[in-house]
């Protein structure tokens, strides 16, 4: 008998070769390989009568082999297979290159069907290298809706629909996690009937029952977690932070602006959250260029006037040391010691010190505010008494990264296992509400959607022809002699044979150079690059030693260069609008009017119109609206980087079944907080955390 958890190993007609081919996929277990989802599926459920049949129509045929025969190819020496199939109406040809089981298996006389696409050569209509089975069998490969599976050398999806047809037959418990009173009420159906109809659905509305199932036991799960993180927090025992209103307020002064009233409202709801018993657990949310730094500046002189720790992690060198940089102006009257631990630089105060003493000095609480890129999760740093936790751009760190940050979050490292530090999550990502509910559903939400009073709107404009592009080219030299600098944003760093057509910024950087501004000085700076080299370029830039810099998506967050006023994104179609948007964040950071130009490569009214959207607003919630809506979440966030199952990552949109998944979720631990009546439950959550880490 075999379960969800017998070993693939175990099912005799996996041989040892597609083990290990299976293995690169990542399945393991039987519960592996029916939780590998077909990614799309053909629809040959009509048997078509062969006299009706066209050219390029995807087809299925039924009838009896009148003729076949099989040998070496003359030209190509390939082997190929060519038979006859016959029914009422007619005959077709039917052909296959390399594989030599098909004359092994099929005879004259034997009735089969087939599923494939008709075409035509010099001798007429042909089907190439159909899918095949004896008409006697219940449908698998043909005549259905066929699923096609993500495969990998060597595993076809006929592999799979074969492999877990067999399964189908021999398992005979279906564990089910969700309660059936729940599947009940919301009319979804078993795990088994899900699962089924999934592989090999009747039609296309079972498909979506099951896939619904699927969203709705994934937002389950993310819900539950969720929650249960939440419900930790609240539970717990923070630090609470009295602030020192009057400090507070002169600090406030020595800025060289105003507060918004957006920063001012949030830095009000941390301060708040900050003075609670237990910790804090929230999301800065903000637009590009709202002030974030600023906000986490306040919460961090709150903690460190009371004699606590602050780390500040971000996800790259450069935007840990630019924090590190802009905080230490910040902070440069307030006596407070900063550190920055990256691993590239052992920095405290103003000294650089060996990794070593930065640790030693960090245990024993010389630096108040310690900021830092995932190097500070690693285990031997450990603190006097880190009281807050603040995260820029969290999506933007590892999975595993994530996981650690968690217990980070839990275990204060401070030998002070009690008390747990406060959290901050912040990012320059506008987040739609159905993204913060999913992803983001155990913080607590403070939203900066208001840009600093002498900001000027980023004007936008598409440059569709050549002749646009010359005119840019002339508007850059205008203002470079006015003493501004420009950004160049290409997709890839070098000529791709994947992407031939797509400007590379290696190439392009030396065309700028050499043929469109010779007289101009031009950098480049791209991701392949190691982290000082890009570090120095920055900072030449920053200090004007360059008019123009030509980069890839490594600028797009955080890089602040005041003096910087036009950004030129190539090939704008290939990014997303809400990656736009963060591109051209990197200007208008100054007191300067600041201009953005998309030139796409593909410039059809479709692409037009979604840049357009661009054109019409600088509101980075509006923009992330339609985004999600064009691209969905997948691309928003990166499926691969969230950590998200893909059937959790296309309903995202779906606001109703979160809302649902979280009601639910919420009933269940009212009445069983540890899921301890629920075991399956509690199960199948378990192996789900061992893939994901929520935020």
């Amino acid at each position: 008998m075999i379960t969800f958890d017998t070993p693939l190993s175990h099912i005799p007609t996996i041989k040892e070769q597609s083990l290990k081919r299976l293995e690169r996929l990542g399945l393991f277990t039987v519960s592996d390989m029916l939780y590998h989802f077909p990614h799309r599926y053909e629809d040959y459920s009509t048997i078509s009568p062969i006299s009706s049949l066209i050219p390029d129509e995807k087809c299925t045929l039924e009838g009896v082999v009148t003729h076949i025969e099989a040998g070496q190819t003359w030209k190509k020496k390939m082997f190929l297979t060519e038979a006859t199939l016959e029914d009422e109406s007619g005959n077709m040809r039917l052909i296959w290159f390399n594989q030599k089981f098909v004359a092994q298996t099929l005879k004259e006389g034997t009735p089969i069907r087939v599923s494939g696409k008709v075409s035509r050569d010099n001798k007429g209509l042909v089907m190439t290298n159909p899918a095949f089975e004896r008409s006697s069998r219940e449908a698998v490969h043909t005549g259905r809706l066929v699923p096609v599976y993500p495969e990998t050398a060597g595993l076809t999806s006929r592999f799979f629909r074969w492999q877990i047809t067999g399964i189908f037959q021999k398992l005979t418990i279906f564990p089910d996690p969700v309660p059936e009173e729940i599947l009940t009420r919301l009319h979804l159906p078993s795990i088994k009937q899900a699962l089924f109809s999934i592989h090999f659905p009747k039609d296309e509305e079972h498909q979506l029952i099951a896939r619904k199932r699927f969203a709705f036991d994934e937002m389950l799960f993310i819900q539950l977690k969720a929650l249960e993180l939440k419900a930790l927090f609240e539970t717990a025992k923070g630090n609470p932070i009295f602030y020192d209103e009057q400090h507070l307020v002169q600090f406030t002064a020595s800025f060289p602006f105003t507060l918004t009233t957006a920063q001012k409202r949030a830095s009000q709801e941390i301060l708040t959250d900050l003075g609670k018993t237990r910790p804090m657990n929230r999301l800065l949310n903000g637009d590009v260029g709202s002030g974030k730094t600023i906000v986490a500046a306040l919460a961090s002189f709150a903690v460190s006037e009371q004699g606590f720790q602050t780390a500040i992690l971000a996800p790259t060198e450069i935007l840990a040391r630019q924090h590190f940089e802009s905080l230490t102006r910040i902070f440069a009257n307030t006596g407070q010691t900063l550190a920055l631990l990256t691993g590239s630089y052992h920095i405290l105060g103003k000294d650089t010190v060996t990794r070593t003493t930065l640790l030693k000095a960090i245990s024993a609480g010389i630096p108040h505010i310690i900021i830092g890129t995932h190097a500070l999760l690693e285990e031997d740093v450990a603190f006097q008494s880190l009281t807050l936790i603040v995260v820029d751009e969290q999506h933007r760190f590892g999975v595993s990264q994530r996981a650690r940050l968690q217990e980070l979050a839990f275990n204060s490292l401070d030998g002070s296992e009690e008390k747990v530090p406060h959290f901050l999550s912040m990012t320059a990502t506008p987040i739609p509400r159905t993204l913060t509910l999913a992803f983001f559903g155990n913080l607590d939400l403070s939203l900066l959607d208001e840009l600093p009073k002498n900001r000027k709107p980023i004007i936008t404009k598409i440059g569709r022809t050549a002749l646009d592009r010359e005119k840019i080219y002339a508007f850059i030299r205008s203002e470079v002699s006015k003493g501004r600098q420009a950004f160049f944003i290409f997709p890839l760093v070098e000529e791709s044979l994947a992407m031939k057509d797509v400007k590379a910024a290696v190439a392009e950087h030396s065309h700028l150079a050499e043929t469109v501004f010779p007289h101009l000085s031009i950098g480049l700076i791209h991701g392949k690059m190691k982290s000082k080299e890009k570090e120095t370029i920055m900072k030449d830039f920053h200090e004007k030693k360059y008019d123009i810099l030509v980069a890839t998506a490594v600028i797009e967050v955080g890089i602040d260069i005041p003096n910087a006023s036009i950004i030129i994104i190539e090939e704008a179609e290939r990014f997303g609008l809400a990656q736009l948007h963060q591109f051209r964040g990197r200007v208008g950071r100054g007191e300067h009017q600041s201009y953005c130009f998309l030139i796409p490569h593909d410039t059809s009214s479709g692409v037009s119109e979604r840049l357009r959207v661009l054109e019409k607003t600088t509101s980075g919630f509006e923009i992330a609206e339609a985004d999600l809506g064009i691209r969905g979440p997948g691309a928003f966030f990166g499926t691969r980087q969230s950590g998200m199952p893909d059937i959790a990552m296309e309903n995202l949109t779906n606001i109703k079944l979160i809302t649902i998944a979280r009601e639910e979720a919420k009933n269940i631990l009212k009445e069983d907080p540890k899921l301890n009546s629920h075991p399956l439950l509690q199960e199948a959550l378990k192996k789900f955390e061992e893939k994901i880490h929520l935020e």
